[in-house]
């Protein structure tokens, strides 16, 4: 029954991370990861929420956030972090790529405006109307929160246990979403150094946080087509070893970090001379960015996990609303 009842809670988590996603091949910036797609199974581990919970009030830390914020005992469900996590520990033991999907997933949801629980552009699967996830309460819960909490702990569990961060929560649900904000507002594998610092300058993020957060390229997968044409005049061995797995099928599934596919880690940037599959990668071997590249290469006493610690958790604070501008929502795919 614990296995049920966590495969239930990822299976909400990931509810649009399936191949069908990538069917669409305009949307560049979303079809980059294996999405993950996994049987559905019922189970309920918290307390139905009740009048004699609460949730909790924005009233603690910077953007009327909090850690711990659903700890609280008289929250609708104490403990619901370590629900998630035991979901997401379990589902990266045994699919890496789950991971980095939910990792993808924090970056969409802070950088592109949105209400419903999947990135405009994204077909979910036929799970889309499960959430929050299975043992969490439908009422009451932010329905943001589980997801950058499973973010937060797919890094850990995806770095060896080497990097965990407290994730703030007590985000408000948005009531606005276009799907033609998505592609204009997410950097992508085309990107050359000036539109990413742009992007990421207009949500508030440094060059240093730009090339810190990029190392989520060292987990998951990407399809030939977004590559591929790149490495035409190419003819080193890394070269030709796409050619060969891609094999003329542009939707064919390649690593993105060849070397640790399975891991986050400081080996993205020992590959980036000339060993990376995206444009967007390789220009962070630029003048301006090398120094941080060779620092996290070195990774002298866990330099880049700290700093990409501090990062993630800089990202979460990205558009926060107040109530009047957004609602905690009653059914998580539809506006109150």
């Amino acid at each position: 029954m614990a296995n049920k009842q966590l495969a239930a809670l990822v299976v909400t988590l990931l509810m649009f991370l399936s191949p069908a996603a990538c069917q669409n091949t305009n949307a560049s910036t979303a079809c980059l990861s294996r999405w993950r797609k996994v049987p559905n199974q019922g189970s309920q581990v918290c307390p139905s929420a009740s009048g004699t919970r609460n949730s909790p009030a924005h009233v603690l830390g910077p953007g009327g956030l909090n850690v711990g914020y659903y700890n609280r005992s008289d929250s609708y469900c104490p403990g619901a972090e370590e629900i998630v996590k035991k979901a997401v520990g379990e589902a990266v033991d045994s699919d890496p790529d789950v991971g980095a999907g939910l990792i993808r997933l924090f970056f969409h949801i802070r950088w592109v405006r949105r209400t419903q629980p999947k990135p405009p552009g994204l077909r979910g699967d036929r799970h889309g109307e499960e959430c929050p996830p299975a043992g969490l309460p439908k009422q009451g819960f932010m329905h943001r929160h589980h997801r950058l909490l499973a973010a937060r702990d797919a890094t850990f569990f995806l770095t060896n246990n080497k990097t965990f961060f407290d994730m703030p929560a007590g985000r408000y649900d948005g009531r606005v979403s276009f799907a033609n904000e998505m592609l204009p507002n997410l950097p992508g594998p085309f990107s050359d150094l000036q539109d990413l610092k742009d992007s990421f300058v207009s949500k508030g993020l440094s060059t240093c946080d730009m090339v810190t957060i990029s190392d989520a390229h060292s987990i998951g997968r990407a399809q030939c087509r977004f590559f591929l044409d790149w490495f035409a005049g190419r003819t080193d061995a890394f070269a030709e070893s796409l050619r060969a797995k891609c094999n003329g099928n542009d939707g064919t599934m390649v690593a993105q970090d060849y070397v640790t596919p399975d891991f986050v880690d400081n080996q993205y940037y020992k590959n980036m001379d000339q060993n990376v599959l995206f444009i967007s990668d390789a220009v962070l071997n630029s003048t301006e960015t090398i120094g941080q590249v060779t620092d996290y290469a070195n990774n002298n006493q866990g330099l880049w996990e700290g700093k990409f610690a501090k990062a993630m958790v800089k990202m979460g604070y990205i558009g926060i609303k107040t109530s009047a501008e957004a609602e905690i929502r009653m059914e998580c795919v539809r506006v109150n």
